[in-house]
């Protein structure tokens, strides 16, 4: 993660080695904590937080994330609403990053990232700087993982089965067509996978806003999961995480979502964008969970 991040590489915030949200500042959110028959209590959600520096943009990713200092003196990679998929893919990594921290799965603390259109006026490339104004007011970072690396399924680095399995399961769910062989979107850091870049999950909502249908459509994209040869049962896995995310649960995260990411459609109020996430979620979460099913039938076919 941190190739690209130049003279910040030198910077004292880069050497903190705990988890996510150490190093003298936040606490970090972690998981959420168990309420009663097992399901999920989600806290506030992500803080909201004023960028403070820029420090560089990270070219390895389609959508040019920066490297951006916060007011609470950490660093975070922002993903920025300006970029090629606007703000819908902020909704998604929003979304989907709130859903795995709630089933228990390992996630970098996310944010709520304030752009001032002028933090990035010493940043040399014209696509960046314009990408930057363009993304001026609310955007999301993820808490930067110093010295993570890059899951590389070909090193066969070490993934628990069950963790393999619950992570398949979550990708199904929220249709993630980005955890491939060729784009794990997994980082290795002190010896724990961990989940980054949501983006491109819950695809549909750039067809389609309403989600109408789309929760019973079979997404067969799920066979070429990086998980899929080494996870466990996906039916085991979906014991173990369908009653953590109860409709009271993906109600809450949906309704962490800004409402100035969910007005890029005329017409439509925010609360009738966050309805379309919560009923496509919720359906898709109700038994039986044929996705479940589908993502299971995928892993016996690739044993």
């Amino acid at each position: 993660m941190l190739r690209g991040a130049g003279a910040a590489g030198q910077d004292r915030r880069l050497r903190r080695t705990g988890p996510p949200g150490c190093g003298g500042r936040r606490a970090p959110r972690g998981a959420a904590t168990l309420g009663p028959m097992g399901t999920q209590v989600i806290g506030a959600g992500p803080p909201r937080l004023a960028a403070t520096r820029y420090v560089t943009a990270l070219r390895e990713g389609g959508s040019l994330p920066a490297l951006v200092e916060a007011e609470d003196d950490g660093l975070y990679v922002v993903k920025m609403r300006g970029a090629g998929q606007g703000p819908r893919a902020l909704v998604a990594e929003l979304i989907v990053g709130e859903l795995a921290r709630a089933a228990g799965l390992p996630v970098p603390d996310l944010a709520l990232i304030d752009l001032d259109a002028d933090l990035g006026r010493a940043e040399p490339d014209p696509e960046i700087q314009d990408l930057l104004r363009a993304s001026a007011g609310l955007n999301l970072g993820m808490d930067l993982l110093p010295g993570a690396l890059a899951y590389d399924p070909a090193a066969r680095q070490e993934v628990a089965p069950e963790l393999a399995a619950d992570v398949v399961w979550l990708d199904a769910l929220v249709t993630n067509v980005d955890r491939t062989a060729a784009n794990p979107n997994l980082l290795v850091w002190h010896g724990r996978p961990w989940l980054i870049d949501h983006g491109a999950a819950l695809f549909r909502h750039h067809q389609d806003w309403s989600l109408e249908g789309a929760a019973a459509r079979p997404f067969p994209a799920i066979a070429e999961h990086v998980l899929l040869p080494v996870a466990g049962a996906i039916d085991a896995a979906d014991a173990r995480l369908a009653p953590r995310l109860s409709p009271d649960v993906v109600g809450r995260i949906v309704d962490l979502v800004p409402a100035e990411w969910l007005e890029d459609e005329p017409g439509v109020a925010p609360q009738e964008r966050r309805r379309a996430y919560r009923d496509h979620l919720t359906a898709r979460l109700a038994a039986p969970r044929a996705f479940a099913q589908e993502a299971e039938d995928a892993r016996r076919r690739a044993a």
